[in-house]
């Protein structure tokens, strides 16, 4: 059956670009278009699609006005349209904890790939939108925050993260809920160029953990999360006896850059036991091979359950390929990280 999306945008020539572009491939349908919210808000009762690709800056009602309505009153699957701006990436990511399922960045001259790979981007991301579990995840009541009290380790211990659909707000919970002492946290999050620093710095003013984009050879230290650069790959490696980041461009790994398997793949060689990972909501089957890589290695893994997972794709994955030792719902990964870690301590 074919993905109907309803497309919202004030500019006719990209409500035409993006109809043209979502249609190519014939498995979703452009059932309408919206030049505001106002004209959006009929549309969606009448037209009832399955996915709505919105902008942002619109006339009568901006976008984030919008999207917060409608996942309150009518919850849809919802992918934005970004403009490559620093006031766009924090819009974007505000947008994502209202509830959004992705965003990908508006074309322009400058888009990396041009158009055709900006269409493939848009149709892969509506084809993951339409299978995720956003009226579900609006019907669950609100899981009480219970922070972890401690997740101090043994030097050299490590928590390696990984997600795509939906991980930026699965992140979020995962890192509030770890103190300050815990080992030092690298991630891989599937996110373009130009979004992973306001993605970082999000994660810092929202989290006791001082968060930052990764740079190449930037030491490894505790009560710090690193997050992966946009279009870069991040590995673990030890120099001078301390854990350090490795950023590079080489070639595109089970599809990404960065992927959560070269991330994972360096953890399991480069920390091995030390090592515990956690590989949350996503499409696709990016970090099964290098979180098994983990287990492998000695290292605790954990996957986020099918019920708390906006899109069951990865963690599935993970799961049946026995790379996770146990799976749990996503406000329950950082106690199951805590107590692997103290556990290592324990032992050490």
């Amino acid at each position: 059956m074919s993905i109907k999306v309803l497309v919202v945008d004030d500019s006719a020539l990209i409500r035409e670009v993006l109809s043209r572009t979502l249609g190519k491939d014939g498995d979703i349908v452009v059932v309408g278009t919206a030049e505001d919210p106002i004209d959006a808000r009929s549309k969606v009762k009448d037209l009832n699609p399955d996915v709505v690709t919105l902008d942002i800056e619109m006339p009568n009602m901006n976008g984030l006005q919008f999207l917060d309505k409608l996942m309150r009153l009518h919850p849809l699957p919802v992918v934005m349209v970004s403009t490559l701006t620093t006031k766009g990436a924090s819009e974007t990511l505000l947008a994502l904890e209202l509830g959004a399922v992705d965003f990908v960045a508006k074309p322009n001259a400058s888009l990396s790939g041009g158009l055709d790979a900006f269409g493939e981007n848009l149709r892969q991301k509506v084809r993951a939108a339409a299978h995720s579990d956003v009226k579900g995840r609006a019907l669950k009541a609100p899981t009480a925050k219970v922070p972890v009290r401690t997740a101090a380790a043994p030097n050299g211990a490590l928590i390696a993260i990984g997600a795509s659909t939906g991980g930026v707000e699965a992140i979020r919970v995962v890192l509030s809920q770890m103190p300050p002492d815990c080992p030092p946290i690298v991630i891989a999050q599937h996110m373009p160029a130009g979004f992973t620093s306001r993605f970082a710095g999000r994660l810092d003013e929202l989290t006791e953990l001082k968060v930052v984009e990764a740079e190449d050879r930037m030491p490894l230290l505790a009560g710090h999360a690193y997050v992966a650069r946009g279009d870069f790959h991040l590995r673990v490696e030890r120099s001078s006896g301390q854990l350090k980041c490795r950023v590079t461009q080489d070639e595109l790994m089970s599809g990404h850059r960065p992927s959560v398997d070269v991330l994972f793949e360096s953890v399991a060689k480069t920390v091995g036991p030390m090592a515990v990972g956690a590989i949350l909501t996503g499409m696709g089957r990016d970090g099964a091979r290098g979180l098994k890589l983990m287990r492998e290695a000695g290292a605790y893994t954990v996957g986020q359950s099918q019920a708390s997972a906006l899109v069951y794709g990865m963690p599935r994955v993970a799961f049946e390929e026995g790379a996770v030792i146990e799976q749990a719902p996503v406000e329950g990964i950082a106690a199951r990280l805590a107590a692997a870690l103290t556990r290592l301590k324990s032992a050490a």
